[in-house]
C-alpha cells in the first residue's frame, strides 16, 4: 500500500524514504511498496477539496454478530432477513424450497450486479448519491433533523471512538450509509445461494466410494481457497476499496499487491471458485448452472461499472498516432523546421521539396458528394500525368524519426484477423471467403439425387461462367471509367511517401490478377465437373454418332487451346491480365501480329470449348452453358473492351480483321459471279440484295439510335431518382424518433423563451466545419431544467412548433451539469422564486455535437426533455475551406485549418505548426526537436473519421480513418491528397 504524507491525502504503513521509481508498478501505474505490520493516521480528500482524517471501521462480520457491539436498525433488519432465510429453509418443503431460494437468490444477485451497479455508476459520474442526499437533506440539521438524527444514531453505533459525525464531510457519512445498504445486499445474497445450494443436495448415483470422496475434497478445497482470496483481496483493499470508497472520496492511490497478483480481478474470477465447490459438494447440475449464471452476472458487474470507473479515476488517455520516438536519425536535426519558424516550414516546400519530413511508412463517414472541380487545358498524356507526380513534395523517410507508430504502420495494414478488416477486392481475403463458403456448402449440403446434383453443378459453373464475364467486366468497367479499383486501394490503404500512388496502381493490379485467375480456373474447373457429372460412356462406340461427337469436341478443344496459347503469345502477361486498364506508362500502341492478324478478338474462340465438352458429354445442360458464356462475353465484348479500347487507341483501332477481310471479298467475288450468271434477272438480284441489307442495316442503327437515346434520356431521370432516393433514404432515417410531446405548456409563457446564436469569428453566420457555435438563451426562471437545444438541417423539420426528426447527438441541453449524458440525473423540482426577471444562459456546441457536413441549419429551444419547440434560431451555415490552387502549399495551409478544428482544438494532439503544445517526450537528448512539426495525434477513431469527411468535402478525395491515422501529419497528408487527384483525374 501506499505511504504519503497528511498533505499527499494518507499516511497509512511505514515505508523506507527512499523511493525506487524503476521498480515494479501496479495496474494504475503507482510504484509498489512492501506493506508494513503498524499502522498510521490515513487521510481523506473529497471532490472538493476538504481534507480530513479517516477513521477506523470494523468489518461487517464482526459488527453484526458480535454480542459487544451494539446494533443499527439495518443490522437489526439485516439479522431478521438471515434469520428469515433459515426458518423458510427448515420450514418449506424441499421442492417449494428449491422455487424459492432460487428466486430469492435471483433477486439478491439482480439487486447486487444491477443495482447497486447502476446507483454506483452514477455515483462515479456524477456523485449522484452524494447530491441526492443533499438535496433531500437527510444530513441536514434544519431541513430534516429527524432524518439526521436518525443516520447520525445508526453510523455512530457501528464506528469507533475517533469517528465523529459532525466533523467529517457530507460525503464520508454518505458512503458509511451506502455501506449498510452493501451490507445488507451482500449477507442476504451469500446465504440465500447457501439456502438454495442446501435444498438442491443430492448424492449422484453410479459413482465410487473414491469418487465421492475425491469430489468433496475438491469441493472443501474450492471453498477454503475461496475464503482465502477474499480474505487477502480485503487485506490489501481494506473496507475503503471492498465497498467502492473511491467512488465517494480519495483516499490516494490503491495499490494492488499480493492476491492481485494471482489472477486479474481476483473477486471476480477466482474469488468465486466456492460456487463450483459448493456445486461439487451438493452434486446438483441445477446449482451448478445457478453458479454459472450469477458468476457471468459478476462479470457483467466488473465490466459495465468497475472497469470504466477504474478507467475514469485512475486512467489516462493515451493519444492514437502519438510519434514517441525511438531513436533519431543525426540527418534529421540539421534538416527539420523548426515550430518558432513555421514560415521556415512552406518556404522549404517551395524550394527544396525533397527535405520536407514525413512519417516512414503507416496503417469514413461522409455525407456530401462535393468534389473538388479542376480544370485542364487539352489533354494530359501519361508522361505529363508522372511529371506532375514527382513535382509533388516526397520526402526520404530515412529523414525522420523512428516511432512505433511508424514501424507498425510498415508491417501492419489492415491485416486480416478473423473475418475483421476482410476486402472482398483483396485477392487473399477473397479467396479465404471463397474457401470457407465451399467447405460450408458442402458441410451444409443433404444427400442428393442424381438430378438434383447434377443441377447443383450445371448452377455451380453457370454462376462461375457469369461471374468471370459480367462480374469482373462491371470492375473493369469501372476501373475504365473511374479507377474504381485503383481509388479502393488508395483510399483504404496507406503507401510509403515516395511512390507517388504507384503502389495502390500495383497493389490493385496484382490483386486483379489473382482474381482474374481464380474466376478463370474456376470456370474451365466448374464446367469440366458439369460436364464429368452429365458424361455417359458409350455402349458401342461405332454405332451412332458417339464417335464423331468425341471427335469434333476434342478438335474443338484442342481449337481454344490453340487459340489460347496463341492470344498470350502476342499479348503476354500485360494483355493477358488487361494492364492497359490500370498502367498508364506503358507504351499504349497496337500490333495486330499472331492470330491477331485473322481475328479482332480471338477469344470469342474460348467457347470452342465449352461447344467441345457439350458434343463428348451430350448434355444440354452443358450446351446451355455454351450459350450463356457466348452470350455473356459478347456483352463483355461491346459493353467492357471496346469501348475501353476505344478510348485508349482511337482512330488507330482496324475496322476488320482479316478473316472478315477475306471472307467479305470472298463473297463479293461470288456475289459478281453470280450476277454475270444470272443475266437479266441481275439486277433484280443486286437490288434484293441492297434491301435485304439495307434493312438489316436500317435497324441495326434504328436499334443503336434507340437504345442510345433511351439511355441519354434516362440518365438524368435515373440520376433524379437516385438523388431522390438518397434524400428519401436520409429523412427516413433522421425520422427514426419516438416524437414525445409535453400538454403542459399552458403554464409557461413561450413568448420569453428567446434563443439567438453567437456570430463567428469571422462577425457572420457562417461557420467553418468543427468551428464551436455558441448559442445564447433565455427562459423564464421557473422554465424546466430538462430543457434542451438541438442543431437541425433547414428544411427538415416542417413544423415549427413540434421537432419530428433526430438531431443525431447534435443538442445540449440548457443545464449540462444536471444531466449523465443523455439522461437527467433526477426529477428536479422547479425553481420557485417569484423573480420576474429572466434567466440568461449560454450553450456552446462543440465536438461531437457539432454538424460535420456543410450545409443551412438552424437551432430550437425544446421544453422539458420533449420535442416542443419553444423557439428557434437561424439559419446558418457550416462550411469547409477549399484550396485556393491545387498545390502543395494551398492544400496543406487548408489542411491546417480542416485538421486543428477536427481535433477539437486540443492541443495536445495538433501540430506544433498549427500551435499544438511541446510535451517533454518529444525532445532529444540535446533538446532538439524530435517530432515533426506537422505531426498530430487522436483521442480516438472518431477525430480521424471528421477528418477523412471534411477532406472528402474540401477535396473531394474518400480515406479510410486508417490512411488518415497512419499518416497522422500535415505534410504527408497534403502530399497523399496532391497525389489521389492526380491519378484519379479521368
Amino acid at each position: 500500500m501506499t505511504l504519503s504524507s497528511p498533505q499527499g491525502l494518507r499516511q497509512r504503513k511505514f515505508l523506507d524514504d527512499g523511493l525506487d521509481i524503476s521498480a515494479p508498478q501496479d495496474a494504475y501505474g503507482q510504484p509498489e511498496k512492501k506493506r508494513q505490520v503498524r499502522e498510521e493516521v490515513v487521510w481523506g480528500k473529497t471532490p472538493g477539496g476538504e481534507v480530513f482524517r479517516v477513521p477506523t471501521t470494523h468489518d461487517v462480520l464482526t459488527g453484526l454478530f458480535h454480542p459487544r457491539y451494539p446494533k443499527s436498525h439495518l443490522d437489526i433488519l439485516n439479522l431478521s432477513l438471515l434469520g428469515l432465510q433459515l426458518v423458510l429453509f427448515y420450514v418449506l418443503p424441499r421442492p417449494a424450497a428449491k422455487v424459492f431460494f432460487l428466486l430469492y437468490f435471483a433477486f439478491w444477485r439482480a439487486a447486487y450486479d444491477a443495482g447497486l451497479g447502476w446507483v454506483l455508476t452514477k455515483q462515479s459520474k456524477k456523485k449522484w448519491m452524494v447530491r441526492e442526499v443533499q438535496r433531500l437533506g437527510w444530513l441536514d440539521e434544519k431541513r430534516n433533523p429527524a432524518a439526521r438524527h436518525w443516520i447520525r444514531a445508526q453510523l455512530q453505533g457501528k464506528m469507533g471512538k475517533d469517528y465523529s459525525f459532525d466533523e467529517l464531510p457530507l460525503e464520508y457519512n454518505t458512503w458509511l450509509l451506502f455501506r449498510q445498504l452493501v451490507d445488507v445486499i451482500l449477507l442476504n445474497d451469500f446465504l440465500a445461494y447457501c439456502m438454495f445450494a442446501f435444498a438442491c443436495f443430492r448424492v449422484p448415483e453410479g459413482l465410487s466410494f473414491p469418487v465421492h470422496v475425491m469430489r468433496w475434497i475438491g469441493g472443501v478445497a474450492l471453498i477454503v481457497f475461496n475464503l482465502w482470496v477474499k480474505t487477502e483481496a480485503h487485506n490489501v483493499v481494506k473496507d475503503y476499496g471492498w465497498y467502492w470508497g473511491d467512488v465517494f472520496f480519495q483516499r490516494g492511490a490503491l495499490i494492488f499487491d499480493g492476491v492481485f497478483e494471482l489472477a486479474p480481478h481476483p473477486m471476480y474470477s477466482v474469488g468465486y471458485a466456492g460456487y463450483y465447490g459448493l456445486s461439487l459438494m451438493v452434486g446438483s447440475y441445477p446449482v451448478l448452472y445457478v453458479s454459472l449464471a450469477a458468476h457471468a452476472a459478476q462479470f457483467a458487474f466488473l465490466v459495465f461499472f468497475e472497469n470504466p470507473h477504474i478507467e475514469r479515476m485512475y486512467g489516462k488517455r493515451t493519444p492514437i498516432a502519438s510519434r514517441k520516438p525511438l531513436f533519431v536519425s543525426e540527418c534529421k536535426k540539421s534538416r527539420t523546421p523548426k515550430v518558432n519558424d513555421p514560415s521556415s516550414l512552406l518556404s522549404s516546400a517551395e524550394d527544396n521539396v525533397d527535405q520536407l519530413t514525413t512519417p516512414t511508412v503507416t496503417e469514413g463517414e461522409s455525407a456530401t458528394d462535393t468534389e473538388l472541380d479542376t480544370e485542364c487545358e487539352g489533354e494530359t498524356t501519361p508522361k505529363d500525368k508522372k511529371r506532375e507526380l514527382d513535382s509533388i513534395c516526397t520526402y526520404d523517410p530515412m529523414q525522420r524519426t523512428i516511432s512505433q507508430h511508424d514501424l507498425h504502420n510498415k508491417y501492419f495494414r489492415r491485416d486480416m484477423v478473423g473475418l475483421y478488416n476482410i476486402d472482398l477486392l483483396r485477392s487473399s481475403d477473397a479467396m479465404l471467403a471463397l474457401l470457407m463458403v465451399y467447405v460450408v456448402s458442402a458441410s451444409s449440403l443433404p444427400a442428393l439425387s442424381c438430378h438434383a446434383t447434377l443441377m447443383l453443378h450445371f448452377a455451380h459453373a453457370c454462376a462461375w461462367c457469369i461471374f468471370h464475364s459480367v462480374g469482373l467486366g462491371v470492375l473493369l468497367r469501372a476501373q475504365s471509367k473511374s479507377k474504381f479499383l485503383v481509388r479502393h486501394f488508395l483510399k483504404n490503404y496507406h503507401y510509403p511517401p515516395g511512390d507517388r500512388g504507384q503502389g495502390a496502381v500495383q497493389e490493385a493490379f496484382t490483386n486483379w490478377k489473382s482474381l482474374y485467375n481464380v474466376s478463370l480456373c474456376m470456370t474451365y474447373t466448374s464446367l469440366a465437373g458439369l460436364a464429368w457429372k452429365s458424361y455417359t460412356t458409350p455402349v458401342a462406340w461405332s454405332e451412332g454418332d458417339a464417335l464423331l461427337r468425341h471427335t469434333l469436341g476434342s478438335l474443338l478443344i484442342a481449337l481454344h487451346a490453340w487459340a489460347a496459347m496463341e492470344s498470350f503469345e502476342v499479348l503476354g502477361v500485360f494483355g493477358w491480365f488487361y494492364g492497359d486498364f490500370f498502367m498508364e506508362d506503358f507504351p499504349a500502341h497496337l500490333e495486330y501480329t499472331g492470330i491477331f492478324r485473322y481475328l479482332n478478338n480471338p477469344e470469342l474462340m474460348s467457347g470452342a470449348s465449352f461447344l467441345g465438352l457439350a458434343l463428348i458429354s451430350g448434355s444440354k445442360l452443358v450446351g446451355v452453358l455454351a450459350v450463356v458464356r457466348f452470350l455473356s462475353y459478347c456483352w463483355f465484348l461491346q459493353t467492357v473492351e471496346n469501348p475501353h479500347m476505344r478510348k485508349l487507341y482511337g482512330d488507330s483501332l482496324r475496322k476488320e480483321a482479316g478473316f472478315v477481310k477475306v471472307i467479305k471479298s470472298v463473297a463479293s467475288k461470288n456475289a459478281r459471279l453470280l450476277e454475270s450468271r444470272a443475266g437479266r434477272h441481275a439486277p433484280e438480284i443486286r437490288r434484293v440484295a441492297k434491301e435485304v441489307k439495307g434493312t438489316f442495316d436500317k435497324v441495326f442503327e434504328e436499334t443503336a439510335d434507340v437504345v442510345e437515346e433511351f439511355l441519354a434520356k434516362s440518365k438524368p431521370r435515373i440520376s433524379e431518382v437516385m438523388q431522390e432516393t438518397k434524400v428519401l433514404l436520409q429523412q427516413s432515417r433522421e425520422r427514426l424518433v419516438i416524437t414525445r410531446v409535453a400538454h403542459d405548456l399552458s403554464s409557461y409563457d413561450t413568448t420569453k423563451y428567446k434563443i439567438s446564436i453567437v456570430p463567428s469569428q469571422s462577425s457572420s453566420m457562417r461557420f467553418h466545419l468543427g468551428e464551436t457555435i455558441k448559442v445564447n438563451w433565455q427562459a423564464p426562471v421557473r422554465h424546466s431544467r430538462r430543457d434542451w437545444i438541438g442543431i437541425y438541417r433547414v428544411g427538415a423539420n416542417k413544423s415549427t412548433l413540434v421537432t419530428k426528426i433526430s438531431s443525431f447527438g447534435m443538442w445540449i441541453p440548457v443545464h449540462n451539469e444536471e444531466w449523465d449524458e443523455d439522461l437527467p440525473l433526477d426529477d428536479i423540482s422547479r425553481i420557485t422564486t417569484r423573480s420576474k426577471e429572466p434567466e440568461l444562459g449560454s450553450v456552446s456546441f462543440e465536438g461531437s455535437t457539432l454538424p460535420w457536413t456543410i450545409g443551412i441549419y438552424e437551432v430550437r429551444y425544446h421544453h422539458d426533455g420533449k420535442y416542443n419547440v419553444l423557439s428557434l434560431d437561424g439559419p446558418f451555415e457550416v462550411y469547409v475551406s477549399k484550396p485556393t490552387a491545387l498545390d502543395f502549399t494551398s492544400v496543406r495551409e487548408c489542411l491546417a485549418h480542416i485538421v486543428p478544428l477536427c481535433l477539437d482544438s486540443d492541443p495536445y494532439l495538433m501540430p506544433l505548426s498549427c500551435g499544438g503544445t511541446q510535451e517533454p517526450a518529444d525532445t532529444d537528448a540535446d533538446g532538439s526537436d524530435a517530432r515533426d512539426v506537422d505531426d498530430f495525434s487522436f483521442w480516438s477513431e472518431r477525430q480521424a473519421k471528421r477528418i477523412c469527411s471534411a477532406i472528402e468535402q474540401a477535396f473531394g478525395v474518400e480515406y479510410a480513418p486508417e490512411v488518415v491515422m497512419a499518416d497522422a501529419n500535415l505534410t504527408a497528408l497534403a502530399n497523399r491528397i496532391l497525389v489521389s487527384k492526380q491519378m484519379l483525374v479521368p
